[in-house]
């Protein structure tokens, strides 16, 4: 178990962790309490499932990005975390973003959605996080003690 909440000191993976943390929290609490204008566990979990997703992934696509969050701001099972934001990322460019290619859809243009490029960011983030640990003010680092 020492693996699991083993951390870097680095202050510079503490950012990335926290920034991560935040975004994934945000995107998290639009899905599963309807935050932010989201539409909630229902309406998610029923978007989800009418693009291919069987319904228990939908509710683990909701609920990773909101506990992955949590945790990674928190820095609690930095890596568990960082992990689900991962298998996230990697579904939503397989599932929706790949199409679109590798830009953003910064005109907003009709008919046309975002690229890959942010969530190729977020998986190196989360990446980051795998490999280093929570960094500093983790509470990892008071779980390995």
């Amino acid at each position: 178990m020492d693996w699991l909440v083993a951390t870097s000191s680095s202050w510079a993976i503490t950012v990335v962790r926290v920034v991560l943390g935040v975004i994934f929290f945000a995107h998290g609490a639009q899905k599963v309490l309807g935050w932010f204008g989201g539409y909630g566990l229902k309406g998610t979990t029923g978007y989800l499932t009418s693009i291919g997703l069987p319904r228990p992934i939908a509710y683990l696509v909701c609920f990773f990005e909101f506990l992955g969050g949590i945790g990674l701001i928190f820095g609690f099972l930095t890596r568990l975390a960082a992990l689900a934001v991962l298998i996230v990322m990697i579904g939503a460019i397989a599932k929706v973003h790949r199409k679109h290619g590798f830009f953003l859809n910064w005109e907003l243009a009709a008919g046309r959605g975002h690229g890959y490029e942010a969530n190729l960011a977020f998986v190196a983030m989360a990446v980051a996080c795998l490999m280093a640990g929570g960094g500093s003010l983790a509470l990892d680092s008071v779980l390995a003690k």
